[in-house]
């Protein structure tokens, strides 16, 4: 499906960018390669989702200035609930387009961990950026919208993590939109070298009802050899974005890649969540949980890719949907040719609050090597009458019992939060969202 792409920018408007942020000529190619290359590439079909009509390109500006921040304590009272200030030393914050605020240890600056803003990262560490920029993960042209992410990123951060370095404190980065105007074309890069560990949090966190701008934003965490990653992340994005999420990760022989996502914005949203398990023995396990409402419509599409010998992938998405909220949530687990001995599971459950709700679960498995195991189980339903007359039976109101089988429902993904306050944060969207 390829779609006539509208846009006020011009491929000199591209060149300017770039050479205001004192780019290197590599990411200005970059840019001016995908901006050339956007009428021609299709866009994306995300399953059993038609958008045709969705809004993928047009947005009031590119970029919009925003204040910085010198210390924690002048961060927004919404911001401050899910930063613990006393404690939390590695941090970066964008304040909608713009670097506000970052602290790194120097503790980790010493073992050479680098966190930094996506700018300085590709000035300052330009070779070891480029190495890793949308090559093993996302791929520029794969479709329109990685094409137009590409050419038009306003934002996001790298995270590199050295050899044997064991970051015992989560990283976490937070994206403040509070400009209604404002897109967001965030690119996450986290690498961890070999025998690595790493934890990372990051938090979309819309303090404005609604949203002009459009949300096209791209991850990609690279996992070498015998490391492990675990990538949490709360999403609470304002109604009116259209909102683009490609999350990918790519491991090695040995290494571990746990995701923990809590996709709780309020727009129209795609999500791709694919983790690549290219590495002998290496794992990839995907937690997930949803909650739709109003008149939301949202695809979430889950993978695992099965490359390496003896590798483990495991999916497990809970959503809840109420109003006349809508959401397709496919769940791939494809083991290749050669993949011997491996393990692909999955489950993905859906609990719908109202009576014109729409939930649909897909569990698929693509098989292509004898050798292996392989799972999958899936349900959409109401919630279960019986749950909740045992907890009447005991003095509990319908209301409250309601909310305790939907908390019990999300739990599995809630309690793998690594920050107490991105948990908390994580649980009182929940409770807000299903009132």
């Amino acid at each position: 499906m390829t779609v006539e792409t509208k846009l006020a920018l011009t491929e000199q408007d591209i060149r300017s960018f770039s050479e205001g942020k004192q780019e290197p000529s590599w990411m200005t190619e970059i840019r001016l390669k995908a901006f050339g290359e956007l009428e021609a590439l299709p866009m994306p079909t995300p399953d059993k989702t038609k958008i045709t009509n969705w809004n993928f390109t047009e947005f009031p500006v590119h970029t919009v200035d925003s204040s910085k921040f010198t210390t924690l304590a002048e961060l927004p009272e919404e911001v401050k609930a899910v930063v613990n200030a006393d404690e939390q030393k590695n941090i970066y914050i964008q304040h909608n387009n713009t670097p506000a605020f970052l602290s790194l240890s120097e503790e980790l600056k010493a073992k050479g961990v680098i966190l930094t803003d996506i700018y300085t990262a590709v000035r300052d560490h330009s070779e070891l950026v480029q190495q890793y920029f949308m090559t093993d993960g996302v791929k520029v042209t794969e479709h329109k919208l990685t094409a137009l992410h590409a050419a038009l990123l306003n934002g996001g951060v790298f995270v590199y993590v050295p050899k044997n370095v064991v970051v015992e404190e989560p990283i976490q980065v937070i994206y403040l939109h509070d400009d209604k105007t404002a897109s967001l074309f965030n690119h996450t890069l986290l690498v961890a070298d070999d025998n690595s560990s790493v934890t990372y949090v990051e938090n979309y966190l819309s303090t404005v009802d609604h949203a002009e701008g459009l949300a096209n934003i791209v991850t990609e965490v690279i996992a070498k050899d015998n490391s492990k990653v675990t990538f949490g992340t709360v999403d609470v994005l304002a109604e009116g974005f259209t909102t683009y999420v490609n999350r990918r990760g790519v491991t090695s022989r040995d290494a571990v890649l746990e995701w923990a996502l809590g996709m709780m914005n309020d727009s129209d949203t795609i999500s791709e969540n694919t983790t690549h398990l290219v590495g002998d023995n290496s794992e990839g396990r995907v937690k997930m949980v949803v909650v739709g409402r109003g008149k939301q419509k949202q695809n979430f599409t889950t993978k695992v890719i099965h490359w390496g010998k003896h590798t483990e992938g495991h999916i497990l998405k809970h959503g809840v949907m109420k109003d006349e909220a809508s959401s397709i949530f496919n769940g791939i687990g494809k083991i290749e040719y050669g993949a011997t001995k491996s393990n692909a599971e999955q489950e993905s459950r859906v609990l719908m609050l109202s009576e014109k709700a729409r939930g649909d679960a897909n569990p698929i498995l693509l098989i292509d090597e004898d050798d292996v195991t392989a799972g999958h189980a899936a349900s959409v339903g109401r919630v279960d009458p019986l749950q909740l007359y045992y907890l009447m039976s005991r003095g509990i109101s319908q209301h409250e019992a309601e909310r305790l089988v939907i908390h019990g429902f999300l739990a599995p993904v809630v309690n793998e939060l690594p920050i107490e306050g991105v948990k908390k944060q994580l649980t009182e969207v929940i409770e807000r969202k299903v009132r």
